[in-house]
């Protein structure tokens, strides 16, 4: 155990040597890091309980989700019932359900079959085995009643929050803030912790807006003044962005939505000088803008946001391109935060803000203090006890607690880990197990001495027989971090992190740092004592 090769050492050497060396970017100024090459700026990033900032909790509208899904099982049975040219009446959306009147008796079974088809097995979700997107049923009398039952809203809702992570990351990630913690809470919850960020205003007011964009033609059928209280069923009254407010009979069909949206920049209009937003479609998207707009010269079409019609301009002439651009009487940030949601997408159910809270700098900086603390104090009582302890082995063990810090701030660093409050505990409870490794090793070479054994057969005695102990005791705390890891959120996965790499640091520094200290001794000593 006790003997290294020149290649062995030498590895061992480098890889404490190089981890040590990523966590050198911690202690210099965040200007001076800047200036160094790419590679070299990998650090640690301070939670929002250590540098303040934003803690939003966001809840997806249940509500609408429920709303969107019946909409779509609406629009599923009008089409089903379309192509298969069956005769139908009083389509439409009733409490939670779905109802329509096949006019013919002779197509009802026909309809019931075709209807049935829209049914699907939910999958993917725990315990719902068994259970189908839709519920078709006869109500009697020719009317067929279609029911989303509560598995299928519950595995929508969990489809809603998934995405709407994603987008929510993106349009964070957008105002350029560091690091942003976004996770999910439950079943419709999302946390989002954005550290340094001391003024959430204008967070809120991107995480607020749906940015549901979509082109749709303007129904010019009746004048929209005159359409209230008789809007034709294809068509539906919604009103303008800016005030004073109008309205405008717009068709639902949507010809392009914002989906097919693949870039949005702002910019100004060359001939008024007013902020607007350009926007390019994919390929899709921009053979149906093309199509639509063909077959709709000198019509007007609107452009909704969020169920607002932000300009509804004349069609005059076909657009071919597959870009365009939006103009309302924007302002120069409210035209950047359009283009920020739009490259960003569209959530897919409205978010409400249920809890807010700001951490300042000044509570950070207390975290930190009474962190670092908390860190000197017990790092001071750990050396001190091993020096008493075990005097020169003692020495040893603290040079090798001292790298297996340094190997934790480096592997966290190079992973641009995010340290929280907890974490620091994290690393402080690691020092704890770091000694107590060395300790096992130690008080096993005195076992070995007091059984008879030579100074150098009791130390590599030592080494090789306290290895399975200390494998077996780091290997089940490992597992309790891993499934903190898993199982945790928030502060707690910040802890599970920093400890699980302490973990893995310590077994090295223990079984290779602390052996090749004690090996290089042996060689130069050539000890007949053992001072422990």
């Amino acid at each position: 155990m006790l003997y290294f090769t020149r290649w062995k050492a030498l590895a061992v050497i480098l890889t404490a040597l190089v981890v040590c060396l990523c966590a050198v970017p911690n202690f210099f100024p965040e200007a001076t890091v800047k200036t160094w090459p790419k590679w070299a700026q990998r650090h640690l990033v301070l939670g929002l309980d250590l540098q303040g900032g934003s803690h939003i909790l966001l809840e997806v509208d249940a509500n609408s989700v429920k709303k969107d899904k019946l909409d779509q099982v609406r629009d599923d049975v009008r089409r089903t019932l379309r192509d298969a040219k069956i005769v139908y009446t009083g389509l439409g959306v009733r409490g939670d359900n779905v109802e329509v009147r096949i006019t013919k008796d002779t197509e009802y079974q026909t309809a019931l079959t075709k209807l049935r088809e829209l049914s699907q097995p939910l999958g993917g979700l725990m315990g719902q085995s068994g259970q189908r997107s839709l519920e078709v049923s006869d109500a009697g009398n020719g009317l067929i009643r279609l029911s989303v039952p509560p598995a299928a809203i519950n595995d929508r809702i969990r489809q809603s929050v998934e995405q709407s992570i994603q987008i929510v990351e993106r349009r964070v990630n957008e105002l350029g803030t560091v690091e942003p913690l976004i996770q999910r809470q439950g079943l419709d919850r999302i946390l989002v912790q954005v550290p340094g960020l001391q003024d959430p205003t204008r967070l809120k007011e991107l995480l607020g807006k749906t940015a549901k964009l979509d082109f749709r033609m303007v129904d010019t059928s009746i004048p929209a003044e005159q359409a209230q209280g008789r809007v034709p069923p294809d068509s539906e009254l919604l009103m303008s962005s800016q005030s004073p407010k109008t309205p405008y009979l717009v068709k639902k069909e949507v010809l392009v939505s914002g989906a097919d949206l693949t870039d949005a920049q702002p910019g100004f209009d060359q001939r008024t000088n007013e902020p607007i937003v350009s926007f390019r479609f994919n390929t899709s998207g921009a053979r149906k803008f093309a199509d639509a707009t063909v077959k709709n010269v000198n019509l007007p079409f609107a452009i909704v946001l969020d169920n607002e019609v932000v300009s509804a301009p004349v069609i005059r002439e076909p657009i071919t391109g597959g870009s365009g651009q939006i103009s309302g009487s924007f302002t120069v940030q409210g035209a950047n935060d359009l283009a920020i949601l739009l490259r960003a997408g569209a959530l897919p159910a409205p978010l409400s803000i249920i809890e807010e809270r700001t951490v300042g700098p000044g509570l950070g900086a207390d975290s930190i203090a009474k962190g670092e603390l908390a860190a000197y104090v017990g790092s001071i009582l750990v050396i001190v006890f091993m020096l008493l302890t075990y005097r020169l082995f003692g020495l040893f063990a603290n040079i090798a607690v001292t790298i297996n810090v340094l190997m934790i701030f480096g592997i966290l660093s190079l992973l641009n880990a995010t340290l929280t409050l907890p974490g620091i505990a994290g690393i402080v409870l690691t020092v704890g197990i770091a000694v107590d490794s060395n300790v096992l090793i130690y008080e096993r070479i005195r076992e070995e001495l007091r059984a008879g054994r030579t100074a150098i057969s009791a130390i590599d005695a030592g080494f090789k027989r306290a290895l399975a102990t200390i494998l077996d005791s780091n290997i089940t705390t490992f597992i309790a971090a891993a499934v903190l890891f898993y199982i945790g959120t928030g502060p707690v996965r910040g802890f599970a992190v920093t400890f699980g790499i302490g973990i893995i640091t310590t077994v090295f520094t223990a079984f290779t740092v602390t052996r090749l200290i004690v090996a290089g001794w042996v060689r130069w000593k050539r000890p007949t004592s053992v001072p422990i």
